[in-house]
């Protein structure tokens, strides 16, 4: 356990500041003690670029290894305990935030660096109670517990949903043209000769070319005949032009969403009218 005898032999040495896996949180700045007991209660850490910041670390269940101390404490809880200044002293609503990050309990201190102690204010003569008269000597009504005393108001706070819409890519589109092959069955008309025997009698109009050739005789006499038949030429003709476009259509999406409100309550009312 850390003694208030490891103080000034700390303070004087580079120190560092570990957590039980051996991290190294950072530089010993200031220990601060218990105003009754004299016994440390608080540690700073210089962390940050060049130790520019200073983070208070609670100083029980810590031990001292070498020149180390050793807290019960991640490096990240540590970097994230709230903002204190490193004054000398501590206000009670300061250590009250401080030992609610670290979730543990203690008692008022006094600031000590390199030899230097400065006590902090404290109400009924017990340091750290965390408990202040209802109203300061500046007017403000009550103080608040959990941060810095403002004024006489509180500001409640909600989440509002600010929905709105961007544009994506969904798919693409394309026109692609292929060749495919079909039937086509069309009836033309055709025309053909056929040979027909036309017989005419022997009159006085005729005879003289009847009787023209020999009277017995073997003789040939042909007709050529002719036919139609179908020719088929195929020529490529535009039908048509096609494009794409794009329409905009406009839907209705449901956004089902939680948002957090915060919600005030009293405590410690009565109502005295009757």
């Amino acid at each position: 356990m850390l003694a208030k005898e490891h103080i000034d032999d700390l303070l004087t040495r580079d120190g560092k500041v570990l957590s039980t896996e051996g991290d190294k949180i950072g530089s010993i700045g200031q220990v601060y003690t218990d105003d009754d007991s004299g016994q440390p209660t608080w540690v700073t850490v210089k962390t940050g670029l060049f130790g520019t910041s200073e983070s208070f670390v609670p100083l029980e269940g810590a031990r001292v290894e070498g020149d180390n101390i050793v807290v019960p404490f991640g490096k990240d809880q540590v970097k994230d305990a709230p903002r204190v200044d490193t004054d000398g002293h501590l206000e009670p609503s300061e250590e009250d935030r401080l030992y609610r990050h670290y979730r543990v309990n203690g008692g008022g201190v006094r600031g000590t660096e390199a030899g230097r102690t400065s006590d902090f204010r404290s109400n009924e003569g017990r340091a750290g109670t965390g408990f202040r008269e209802d109203a300061d000597t500046t007017g403000t009504v009550g103080r608040d517990t959990s941060g810095p005393t403002t004024d006489d108001a509180m500001t409640r706070s909600e989440e509002r949903l600010n929905v709105g819409t961007e544009q994506q890519a969904t798919g693409r589109a394309r026109l692609r043209k292929y060749v495919t092959t079909e039937n086509v069955t069309q009836t033309v008309p055709v025309q053909r000769e056929e040979v027909r025997i036309e017989r005419e009698p022997i009159t006085d109009a005729n005879a003289g070319a009847a009787m023209s050739g020999p009277d017995i005789s073997e003789e040939e006499h042909e007709v050529v005949l002719h036919e139609e038949r179908p020719v088929v030429e195929k020529e490529t003709v535009p039908v048509e032009r096609v494009r794409l476009n794009k329409d905009t259509v406009t839907d209705e999406v449901t956004v089902d969403e939680e948002v957090r409100k915060e919600r005030i309550e009293t405590e410690g009312l009565r109502d005295d009218r009757r």
